[in-house]
């Protein structure tokens, strides 16, 4: 019988976020293991040891209740330092909204706050042309839903990369590092609409920040976006082989 694997959820919330705790399970939900077999690790108190990078399968880093990667701060830096770290030791790696834009700048890109291009709630993307010749990302379709809620955006992709998605209003949406078992979106595979909704749920200021309408109004906008629900496990199965 094959062990169960182990995974390390980097974290950037704060203490009394209430996403902290949904964010495993959605996780969770997502790579279809029990929410016991994720560690969560909190990027604000530095990286992540020698000794727990080798004792997982896979690390994920997800959204940021109210951390900006477009600002400058001590915090930052070491943690953008940690990432690279990671990255070095090619560990399979599947980064998510603030993970996006975190590896992003880690790794030499851009970010920048954007507020005229903030996404929220679905939103349809299309492949590159990488993307379409991608073990992973030809499976969504040339065009395909996706779950959205940033404000920030990558404006210049690091080298080494491949851009693999984009959208109308924000080009760069997903990108893989070129030879190692390291993908990003800038969208969230990890969530469903239900799960979605919640997190607008709890942070109501970007609802009409953001989407520019009520709550109630905003909630008939969004549909399902069954193909990138899977995109996690496709990683998984990838690079881990099951």
């Amino acid at each position: 019988m094959p062990k169960r694997l182990s995974y390390l959820l980097v974290q950037i919330r704060n203490a009394d976020d209430p996403i902290r705790s949904q964010e495993i399970a959605c996780f969770a939900h997502a790579l279809q293991c029990e929410p016991t077999q994720i560690e969560p690790f909190d990027l604000l108190a530095g990286a992540p040891s020698e000794r727990q990078l080798a004792e997982i399968d896979m690390v994920m880093i997800g959204g940021s209740g109210h951390y900006s990667v477009a600002e400058d701060a001590d915090w930052l830096e070491l943690a953008l330092a940690g990432l690279r770290r990671i990255v070095e030791i090619d560990i399979p790696l599947f980064g998510s909204c603030w993970g996006f834009q975190a590896l992003s700048r880690a790794l030499g890109g851009r970010v920048i706050h954007d507020l005229e291009h903030a996404e929220l709630g679905t939103h349809e993307l299309f492949l590159t042309e990488a993307g379409r010749n991608d073990p992973i990302f030809s499976a969504l379709g040339q065009r395909f839903q996706a779950y959205m809620g940033h404000e920030d955006r990558v404006i210049q992709l690091p080298s080494g990369v491949e851009l693999l998605a984009s959208s109308e209003s924000v080009p760069q949406q997903a990108f893989r590092v070129t030879g190692k078992p390291i993908y990003c979106t800038q969208f969230h595979p990890e969530l469903t609409v239900d799960t979605l909704l919640e997190r607008v749920r709890a942070y109501p200021e970007y609802c009409e920040k953001i989407a520019g309408v009520p709550y109630e109004e905003f909630e008939a906008t969004c549909v399902a976006a069954p193909e990138t629900e899977g995109l996690l496990m496709a990683f998984q199965r990838e690079f881990l082989g099951r």
